[in-house]
């Protein structure tokens, strides 16, 4: 049973959304509350409504444009949003002002209470399948390679997965670690040591920070980071969590990053799952921007529509400390593939390892046959990319 708490109804026009992007309908909570659900009703053929709720104390939400029917509650919640106690006070669903067409998006909100916490018990976790053998890279004294993917979502936001079945899908694939980087919220980050203990690929956990002018992934225990705030807040707020900073696909047609900075982020996802890999058009952009360390994800959604997990793969060459030190100083490379060719630094060389037949290049215009599957040739400055006859590019390192 619910009763409900509040009702608001509008049509939102583009001037709104000229003035601000996110709009707050507020309501009061009263004391002793177990939940609340909250739904929003308007014309999806027509724009685009993105959905979240912030509490007295600040966020408790978000689903973007995913969800039409939320509950909030002491023991649960549904998945992009927080569980816990619902303190009496003010609460705002917030509205993010995404897609407003010319003559206007009409809406609805409803907010009621529930009298009872609703309570999930949890299912039988999936036997494991069977994973492909670890590839043994060459590594320096006391280090080792660790191949994953620093892009991935799940039911926490717009992805179909289940957080266990995302990473039984990346251990199929041979993959070490996994990013799991949701939309705008951190409420899958509870879950994440406890399945990588059972998974055996390390979940990372991440945050994709999306607006309409550019996504970033930020890595690490940060806590939530609000995407509400410009870029260069995003970086310090990331920095002072302990965490790191990514640019995401920065090229990616109306996905691509358009956000003013006057600080680098430390990291760009050059390699993105959409890249036409005969295309320099990346690689031109990460040049004129400078970011220090070049990383690839899939982006991955799911099953049957997007690029598996690990396409591309980003290697990491990590030491006790873990991946995150790694990624701020340690060697770093992609390729298309957990099993395709890589390409690495080794003091003045560099290591092609399984490309037999394809040429190492460089954007200066190197272009140097490779021919063994074990090969070491000179290195020069920047980036160095393994290519097919073709031109597509196969592999990377800075």
């Amino acid at each position: 049973m619910a009763d409900r708490l509040a009702r608001f109804h509008g049509r939102w026009m583009p001037e709104d959304r000229a003035e601000s992007t996110y709009r707050y309908l507020a309501f009061e909570l009263p004391g002793g509350v177990e939940g609340i659900s909250f739904t929003l009703d308007y014309d999806r053929g027509a724009g685009v409504l993105d959905l979240g709720l912030f509490a007295p104390f600040g966020f408790r939400g978000w689903s973007g444009g995913v969800r039409s029917s939320v509950i909030v509650s002491r023991g649960w919640a549904t998945p992009g949003y927080l569980p816990g106690e619902l303190e009496p006070g003010c609460w705002s669903v917030c509205l993010g002002l995404y897609r407003i067409p010319d003559s206007g998006l009409e809406y609805t909100v409803e907010v009621s209470r529930l009298s009872a916490s609703p309570m999930v018990e949890p299912g039988e976790r999936p036997p494991l399948p069977e994973r492909p053998p670890r590839r043994l890279l060459p590594s320096l004294p006391g280090r080792r390679w660790l191949a994953g993917d620093f892009h991935t979502h799940s039911v926490h936001s717009d992805g179909a997965l289940e957080i266990m079945d995302l990473a039984l899908v990346a251990r199929s694939r041979g993959l070490d670690f996994l990013a799991v980087t949701d939309h705008n919220t951190v409420s899958h980050h509870p879950y994440l040591r406890e399945l990588s203990a059972y998974s055996g690929v390390e979940l990372l956990p991440g945050q994709e920070l999306t607006t309409d002018e550019g996504h970033a992934n930020c890595f690490g225990r940060t806590g939530w980071i609000d995407f509400r705030r410009d870029a260069d807040q995003w970086l310090s707020s990331v920095e002072r969590a302990g965490g790191v900073l990514s640019i995401n696909h920065p090229v990616d047609g109306d996905l691509g990053w358009r956000r003013r900075t006057t600080a680098v982020p430390p990291l760009a996802e050059v390699w993105h799952s959409s890249w036409d890999r005969q295309s320099e058009e990346p690689l031109a952009w990460w040049m004129r921007w400078g970011c220090a360390r070049p990383i690839g994800g899939s982006d991955f959604h799911r099953v049957g529509s997007d690029k598996a997990p690990g396409s591309p793969t980003t290697w990491i060459e990590v030491a006790d400390d873990g991946i995150l030190p790694a990624l701020r100083t340690g060697r770093v490379c992609v390729s298309e593939g957990p099993s395709g060719p890589v390409v690495m630094r080794e003091g003045s060389d560099v290591l092609v390892i399984g490309g037999e037949g394809t040429w190492l290049t460089s954007i200066g215009g190197r272009r140097e046959p490779v021919r063994s599957d074990a090969a070491r040739l000179t290195a020069v400055d920047g980036l160095q990319l393994l290519t097919d006859d073709t031109g597509q590019i196969l592999a990377l390192t800075l």
